[in-house]
């Protein structure tokens, strides 16, 4: 069973600011969304644009609502567009408040690797586990919750982190036809990360729409990211160039 370096990926506690060389490795690629031709075997995934990971939300990404536009103008190209959304009980096991003693982005053993400890975020039925109010619903043809399991958080929209329980969304692609999958929303080096991982490993043709993402960075997620995306033949595109 594939791991998905999920060690790899949380190396380092503190925040800091996403580095200008990190946004600009994106052009490695040198493609653009605008030169590629949306059809109706392409899916977009939006992924957790959520108030708790929007300024003033308990687990905010830096201008993580910033996004918001742009993915709303890339919806009106696609004829599948599938959310996925955080949706975790109070007393999660990913949360630092679970755990005496313990601070927010500490880490834990868990019976499936190291788990990062978060501030309380997107509990079930709560404002800050709402997407966005800026951010289009009306084209969405499903919502993916993950994360509701109390023993074990869930990145990936694909998989639950223990790599046991899989959320339903491999199917649903393929009973739909989907060969491509584009991939954007929050966090970049974490959910979006990890859905856009487990995309590729499921046969699906990957593509980040980078412009379109935010990440929490911690120190070292970024660049693990982008590797792990280089390991897995994800390709990362721009909005903008």
């Amino acid at each position: 069973m594939i791991n998905l370096n999920r060690r790899f990926f949380l190396q380092g506690m503190s925040l800091s600011l996403l580095p200008i060389g990190a946004a600009v490795s994106a052009k490695e690629n040198r493609n653009l969304f605008s030169t590629i031709s949306i059809n109706k075997e392409d899916v977009l995934l939006i992924i957790d644009v959520q108030n708790d990971f929007c300024p003033g939300g308990s687990l905010a990404v830096k201008d993580g609502d910033k996004i918001i536009e742009g993915i709303n103008t890339v919806q009106k190209s696609f004829k599948n567009i599938i959310l996925s959304q955080d949706w975790h009980p109070s007393d999660h096991s990913s949360f630092y408040t679970s755990h005496e003693g313990k601070e927010a982005f500490s880490t834990i053993q868990m019976p499936y690797g190291e788990q990062t400890l978060w501030p309380p975020h997107c509990v079930i039925g709560s404002k800050g586990a709402e997407f966005h109010s800026k951010l289009a619903l009306s084209g969405a043809r499903m919502v993916i919750r993950k994360g509701f399991r109390r023993e074990v958080d869930s990145y990936s929209a694909f998989w639950e982190n223990g790599r046991v329980s899989p959320t339903g969304l491999e199917g649903a692609l393929k009973t739909m036809g989907i060969r491509r999958v584009f991939v954007c929303g929050l966090a970049l080096d974490f959910c979006v990360a990890y859905t856009a991982v487990d995309s590729a490993l499921a046969g699906f043709d990957t593509y980040v729409i980078v412009d379109l993402c935010k990440p929490v960075n911690l120190p070292g997620t970024v660049e693990a990211t982008f590797k792990a995306f280089n390991k897995h033949g994800v390709k990362k595109i721009l909005l903008i160039d």
